[in-house]
């Protein structure tokens, strides 16, 4: 099976001169696993973002280091820049193609729910990845759920709902709630502080004149002579 290929080259900046390696369009990273000494390498950083778009933040990737003979890593830790997400460090782990791995993978929403089209719904994504197991070279990139199901506010889509690609063992436990969709907020309207106070005045004027029998209303039907 064909995969992408990463170059890199040995690292002997550390601490603060990793930082200049930044500036410099170049990715500090380190590479262990499979019974091999942690090495300092150092990436292309243009090039690795480029992978990473492409390939996933999970990519089994073949690393050739300084031109030597490539060898199968996963991209196991990628630090990203807090504001920018920008890639700070990687952790590249080798890996025994024959041995299975247990990774997180994303998830990825596909089609469209009518609660939320049709009732104004809000889509809530409960879990953005899962953990499977499968061998290095079965490990997907990501795995998708089908939305669709979801046409009420009471469906819930669980992670035994995702599509497995064969080879792919769920991890997560199937009940764990990975997407619904939640009612639309109904919003109270504010009333002004001044039509508060006129309700309230004239609610007052109502009680005033049914307290006063004897008042306007009651003179009224009395005679000429005041007597009724």
């Amino acid at each position: 099976m064909s995969r992408p290929k990463l170059s890199a080259k040995p690292r002997q900046a550390h601490g603060h001169d990793a930082k200049k390696l930044r500036r410099e369009g170049i990715l500090p990273a380190v590479v262990y696993g499979n019974k091999r000494t942690s090495e300092a390498i150092q990436l292309d950083a243009r090039e690795f973002e480029l992978l990473r778009r492409n390939f996933g933040r999970n990519a089994l990737v073949d690393l050739q280091l300084d031109g030597g003979r490539p060898q199968p890593v996963l991209l196991h830790g990628i630090q990203e820049h807090p504001v920018t997400r920008r890639p700070l460090h990687v952790d590249l782990l080798a890996v025994d193609m024959t041995e299975e791995r247990t990774v997180d993978v994303p998830v990825v929403t596909v089609g469209s729910s009518e609660a939320v089209e049709r009732l104004g719904g809000v889509l809530l994504h409960l879990r953005d990845a899962v953990q499977v197991r499968a061998l290095p070279d079965d490990l997907p990139p990501n795995l998708t759920i089908d939305i669709t199901p979801l046409d009420t506010f009471e469906v819930v889509l669980h992670a035994g709902d995702l599509t497995l690609p064969a080879g792919v063992t769920l991890v997560t436990d199937a009940h764990d709630p990975v997407a619904r969709v939640q009612p639309p907020r109904v919003e109270e309207v504010a009333v002004p502080a001044e039509v508060e106070a006129e309700e309230g005045e004239v609610g007052e004027a109502r009680e005033e004149g049914a307290e006063e029998p004897g008042g306007e209303a009651a003179e009224s039907d009395a005679g000429p002579g005041g007597e009724s």
